[in-house]
Parts: C-alpha cells; sequence; structure tokens
C-alpha cells in the first residue's frame, strides 16, 4: 500500500500547494486531486533507483527529477497565467514541493515496469470515470495537456458571420435559393461556380459582386452542409422530398423534372467528364440532356432510357469560356427560333482545387494559391454576367458550391466555412 499511497500523496502535494497559495475568494475551484503526470513520474523514479545501477541509474533519476520539476513549473505557469501574475515569488513553490516530494519517495519500495503502466492505465480510466459522473470534480490534474491547449494557436473563427455582414447581406436557406428565384415564364440558367466562398475580407467580396453591377435582382449569401460539389448539384435543383409512410422509401422531386413537363427543354452542361463526381449516376435521371466536356464511354453505364449525351465536344475537360460560349449558342438558338423555354444547369470548372500549375492539393503558398484562385474566379464571373447582359431576358441565378477546399490551410481560411454566395440576374 504504501508503494502506491506516497507517490500519490507526493504529486497531490505538487498540485494542490500552488492552487492554494494562488486562490482568491470567489475562483473556480474545479481542480484535480493530485497530478496525473507527476504521479507516474514519481513511479518511474522510484523503479529506476531500485532497478538500475551505476551511470544509468543517476542519469535517469535526475532526468526523471527534472521532468518532475518542469511539470510543476508548467502547471503553475497555468495557474498564474489565468489570472495575469507574474512568476515572481511563486517560482519557488514548484521547486520546494517537488523537493519534498522526491524525499517521500526516498525510501519508498518500486513497482516494475509492467505494473507502473498497468497502474497509470487504471489511474486514467479511474479518472474518466469519475468525470462522467461528477464533472465538477477531477480526480487528476493534466498540466501538460492544459497548456497545450493555453498555447495553441486559436483558430479563425469561420462559421458565424459578423453582425454587420448579416444585415448588409440576405442570408438564406441553400435548398430555396433555386426554386424561389427560378422564373416559369421564361427561360432560365443556374449556374454552380465551383469553390466560389465567401471571404473573410468584405472588399474583396464587394469586389466580386461589382462585376455584375446593373443586372443585379437580388444577392446574398447561404450555407451548405456538405463541402462537395455534387451534393450541391442536387440540393439546388431539390424541389420536393418525400418518404413513404408505410415503406419508408425516399423519393426525391427535382426542379427540370417539374419544368420538363410544363414544355421546358432541360439541359445539364460541365466542361469535364461526366464520370467526375459519379454525375452519369444521376444527370440522366434529371436532365433530358447533357453536354459535357471529357468524355470516357468505359467509365459506367448508362441505363437503357439514358438521354443521348451530347458528344459534340471535345474529349477532354474544357475550360469555363468554351462551355458559355456553348451556353450562348443553345440560348441564341432557343430564342431566334421561339421554340420552348430553357432549363440549363451549369457547374463551372476553372476554379477547381488543386489548381493546375500548383501541385496537388494543399501544395503551394496561400498567397499563390490566392492569386491564381482570384484570376480564374474573376473571369469565370465575368463570362456569367456577360451572358446575363447578352440575354437579358433569361433568368440567371448563380451560387458557390463550396468554399475554396483541397487548398493550403492558410488560404481556406481567408473565407468562411460553409458559406458561400448567391446572386440573381435579370
Amino acid at each position: 500500500m504504501k508503494k502506491l499511497l506516497y507517490p500519490l500523496i507526493a504529486s497531490a502535494l505538487i498540485t494542490i500547494t500552488p492552487f492554494l497559495i494562488t486562490f482568491e475568494k470567489g475562483q473556480d475551484i474545479v481542480r484535480g486531486l493530485f497530478g496525473f503526470s507527476e504521479f507516474a513520474l514519481l513511479l518511474l523514479f522510484a523503479c529506476a533507483r531500485d532497478r538500475t545501477k551505476g551511470a544509468l541509474r543517476i542519469v535517469l533519476l535526475v532526468a526523471i527529477s527534472a521532468l518532475i520539476l518542469a511539470v510543476a513549473w508548467i502547471d503553475l505557469q497555468n495557474l498564474l497565467a489565468l489570472k495575469n501574475w507574474n512568476t515572481g515569488v511563486y517560482g519557488v513553490i514548484p521547486l520546494l514541493t517537488c523537493s519534498l516530494a522526491v524525499a517521500m519517495m526516498a525510501k519508498v519500495p518500486s513497482f516494475p515496469f509492467p505494473t507502473i503502466s498497468f497502474i497509470v492505465f487504471v489511474s486514467l480510466i479511474a479518472h474518466l470515470a469519475a468525470l462522467n459522473w461528477n464533472a465538477s470534480q477531477p480526480l487528476a490534474q493534466f498540466p501538460v495537456v492544459d497548456y497545450l491547449s493555453r498555447t495553441a494557436p486559436n483558430p479563425v473563427e469561420r462559421k458565424v458571420l459578423p453582425e454587420s455582414f448579416v444585415q448588409k447581406y440576405k442570408v438564406v436557406d441553400s435548398v430555396t435559393v433555386t426554386r424561389h428565384y427560378v422564373d416559369t415564364l421564361r427561360s432560365n440558367v443556374v449556374i454552380l461556380v465551383e469553390s466560389w466562398g465567401v471571404p473573410m475580407e468584405e472588399s474583396r467580396f464587394t469586389e466580386e459582386l461589382r462585376i455584375f453591377d446593373g443586372v443585379v435582382q437580388q444577392l446574398g449569401v447561404h450555407s451548405r452542409m456538405y463541402s462537395r460539389t455534387r451534393t450541391a448539384e442536387r440540393e439546388d435543383l431539390m424541389l420536393e422530398f418525400t418518404r413513404d409512410s408505410v415503406t419508408h422509401a425516399k423519393d426525391t422531386t427535382f426542379l427540370p423534372q417539374e419544368l420538363a413537363k410544363k414544355g421546358f427543354k432541360t439541359s445539364f452542361f460541365f466542361g469535364g467528364d461526366s464520370a467526375e463526381q459519379w454525375r452519369y449516376k444521376y444527370i440522366y435521371r434529371i436532365f433530358e440532356n447533357a453536354y459535357f466536356g471529357g468524355f470516357n464511354p468505359n467509365a459506367r453505364p448508362l441505363a437503357v432510357n439514358a438521354p443521348k449525351l451530347d458528344l459534340s465536344l471535345a474529349k477532354e475537360a474544357l475550360p469555363d469560356s468554351v462551355m458559355a460560349t456553348k451556353i450562348d449558342s443553345v440560348l441564341s438558338d432557343s430564342t431566334a427560333l421561339d421554340s420552348a423555354k430553357q432549363f440549363i444547369a451549369w457547374t463551372t470548372r476553372d476554379t477547381k482545387f488543386p489548381l493546375q500549375g500548383l501541385g496537388g492539393a494543399y501544395q503551394g503558398s496561400a498567397d499563390e494559391n490566392d492569386s491564381a484562385y482570384t484570376v480564374r474566379l474573376m473571369g469565370t464571373l465575368r463570362l456569367i454576367a456577360d451572358l446575363a447582359r447578352r440575354h437579358p431576358d433569361v433568368r440567371f441565378v448563380v451560387q458557390g458550391d463550396h468554399e475554396p477546399i483541397l487548398s493550403p490551410v492558410a488560404f481556406q481560411e481567408r473565407f468562411y466555412k460553409r458559406w458561400v454566395p448567391f446572386i440573381v440576374l435579370n
């Protein structure tokens, strides 16, 4: 019993003494009863003393004593940091308590190392169990963990929009944007801009929106639950979701399907391969026609009743400028021939991360990615604005799919997380 009780009391001495000396009236009293790290080190101290010899013994005892002192010093600094106090005379507390603790262990019998490992493990489990039962009184104190938590850099708050931003821009639910702003009396183009997020620098956002001056009907932001383009495509086009009360089978009705029943011609545009994001699995269920850039007929099977995919485009990924020209042609032909109204969905590609020329995901500097991204994004937004000006009778609903991801973290932190812009043109 002595082998276990003495190191426990000694670790409690190291932990509780500085807390009591620095205690102030009204202070939070949540504090562990013994130091977990000090307890483990004191057990090792006794083990090294009894089970090693010669120079190794001296080295181990000195090293373990230094570690005990270091942990006690860290614990003191944690306490003082909470009060914004200087170390001053409090610096002698770890020296005194650690000296007493080591002296208490001078003649305490030791455990073999495997037993020490087991005792430490059981102590941790006991601490967690007690914490679950009574969170206001932990059994053990973890100074090193507290120190790392205290000194770790605080991440940028990216999930919450500031009140000034919310007051300036409309904030809505993502699923409602397309279906609320699509105009069934004329042709519509719904555009999902790859990696268009809401920058934390508001002047940058203002500069992006200025491109659409003269054609803006509504603008704002909305949140995305997931940072996936495929999810955003389906979410933005969703009209209704139902579940059978008996079989519990799910059924989703998409906006293009309903508009097709009303005589609209529905088309989907994407400059990449239809195998990207497994679009071949769901696009043919939603649209009558699909236009892709790269196309690999062996990449996936198509259902027998799938519409014929347009293969007139190049067999490689196409930039947004080419896809914009194709959409312009479809809209112009539709207007000239006075044919059925069009419903077009276009997912852009130029700003897809990792950006070409900058290596793989998360590679390159934040500034390099920012510069390349800004040039490509502004180019895509100008293409969209030009389309809207060329076709003033067509409604355009433009949204981001998610903020930039698969890029350096320092660059990602320049955007709000899970927030994207939307803008309605004409």
